[in-house]
C-alpha cells in the first residue's frame, strides 16, 4: 500500500525517525517547529549523523515556529554537513510539514517536532510510489526559493502525468500568489451532496467558508466539526467556542474532543480526502506557505473516515443550545469578526 497514516505524534515521530536513521541518500525536511528537546526521539543526533556519513541533508525551517532554536544548535547542525535554512516574512509563515527520504519516501501532516506535542492526536501520511516525485519537487521549489544550490535539486523540475491517478499533491503559496487551498475546499464543500466531515485543532473560518457550509447544510448537507476541547492556546479555544456557538446555529454539529487534536483534514461524502498542514484559518488560506494530499482512493478515504469516526466516539457534542458564552468572549468577539471581514 502506497499511502499510510499516523494517527498521534509519537506514531509519526517512531517511523519518521527510523526512517530517517535507514535513509541511504537523502534527507529533506521542511517543518514549522523545530526544537532539540525530545529525547525519546533525538532528531538532531540522527540527522547530524547521517550528514556525516555524506549524506545529503537539507533542512528548510520558519523562522517564527522554530525561533526557539539556539544559535549554537544552528551552527552545530551545519557543522555536520547539514544545508539548513531560515525563512521570513512579515506575515507569511512555512507551515509545511514535510519528511522525504531518499526520494522514495515522504511524510507529509501536521506534526512538528517539539516535545510540547508528545501528547497530542495528529495526522501524517506516509506516501510511497510515484506520488513522491511530486513531493519532491514541491520540496524543490521551497529550496530552490530558500537559496539552496544542491544541483540535483535544482534539476528536479520534471512534471508527471497525474490525469490517471487518484491522489494528488495540493501546494498553497500566498507570497507566489497561488491560493489552491480556497479553490479546492470552496470546490468540495459546494460539491458535496451527503455530509461534510472538518478535522481542525484551531477553528476560525473565513467568511466564504461559513457561507458555504451554510449553503451545504441548505441542501441537506450534514456538517460536522472536530475541534479539541482545549488547544495549546487559551485565546484559540476562545475563537473555537466563539464560533462554535456562531455556527451551530447554522446546523453545524460539533464535538469536542478530550485531548488536544493537532490533525488537519477534510472528508466529502466519504469519496474524497484532505491532509495536510493547513488548518481553516485566515493565517492558512491567506498568509502561510502550506502542502496537503488530495484522495479519491476509495479504499484511502474510507480508512480516512474511520479515524474520524474513531475520534469521535470519546468527544462531546457541543451547539449552542449547550454552551452559553463567558463575558470574555463578549469581548473577543467583535475583534474575531473584525479579522473575519480584514481577511
Amino acid at each position: 500500500m502506497n499511502y499510510k497514516f499516523y494517527t498521534n505524534s509519537e506514531k509519526a515521530w517512531k517511523v519518521m525517525f527510523q526512517s530517517i536513521a535507514q535513509a541511504k541518500e537523502s534527507i529533506y525536511l521542511e517543518m514549522y517547529i523545530l526544537e532539540d528537546d525530545m529525547p525519546e526521539f533525538n532528531f538532531f543526533k540522527v540527522l547530524k549523523e547521517k550528514a556525516k556519513q555524506g549524506l545529503r541533508v537539507r533542512l528548510i525551517l520558519d523562522s517564527f515556529g522554530s525561533i526557539n532554536l539556539s544559535r549554537n544548535k544552528i551552527i552545530e547542525l551545519q557543522k555536520s554537513g547539514i544545508e539548513i535554512f531560515f525563512l521570513s516574512y512579515l506575515l507569511h509563515r512555512i507551515h509545511r510539514k514535510v519528511l522525504i527520504i531518499d526520494e522514495t519516501v515522504a511524510f507529509i501532516g501536521g506534526v512538528n517536532f517539539h516535545q510540547t506535542a508528545h501528547l497530542w492526536d495528529d495526522l501524517v501520511v506516509q506516501i510511497k510510489g510515484i506520488l513522491v516525485v511530486s513531493v519532491v519537487m514541491s520540496f524543490a521549489k521551497s529550496y530552490i526559493n530558500s537559496g539552496g544550490k544542491d544541483p540535483i535539486l535544482l534539476g528536479k523540475k520534471s512534471k508527471i502525468n497525474i490525469s490517471q491517478l487518484k491522489v494528488w499533491i495540493i501546494e498553497h503559496s500566498p507570497i507566489k500568489k497561488h491560493f489552491n487551498l480556497k479553490r479546492i475546499y470552496k470546490k468540495n464543500i459546494d460539491n458535496a451532496k451527503s455530509k461534510i466531515v472538518i478535522i481542525t485543532p484551531y477553528f476560525m473560518p473565513k467568511r466564504w467558508v461559513q457561507a458555504d457550509l451554510h449553503q451545504a447544510i441548505l441542501r441537506g448537507v450534514i456538517v460536522e466539526v472536530l475541534v479539541p476541547k482545549y488547544t495549546d492556546y487559551f485565546l484559540i479555544d476562545r475563537v473555537n467556542y466563539f464560533y462554535i456557538n456562531k455556527l451551530s446555529k447554522l446546523g453545524i454539529t460539533f464535538f469536542l474532543e478530550p485531548k488536544m487534536n493537532h490533525a488537519k483534514a477534510m472528508i466529502i461524502d466519504n469519496d474524497v480526502g484532505i491532509v495536510g498542514s493547513q488548518n481553516l484559518d485566515f493565517l492558512s488560506f491567506d498568509f502561510n506557505s502550506e502542502i496537503g494530499v488530495f484522495f479519491k482512493d476509495k479504499y484511502v478515504v474510507t480508512k480516512l473516515s474511520g479515524i474520524a469516526e474513531n475520534w469521535k466516539k470519546d468527544a462531546l457534542t457541543l451547539s449552542y443550545t449547550t454552551y452559553k458564552p463567558k463575558w470574555f468572549d463578549y469581548i473577543l468577539s467583535p475583534i474575531v469578526n473584525l479579522f473575519s471581514m480584514m481577511f
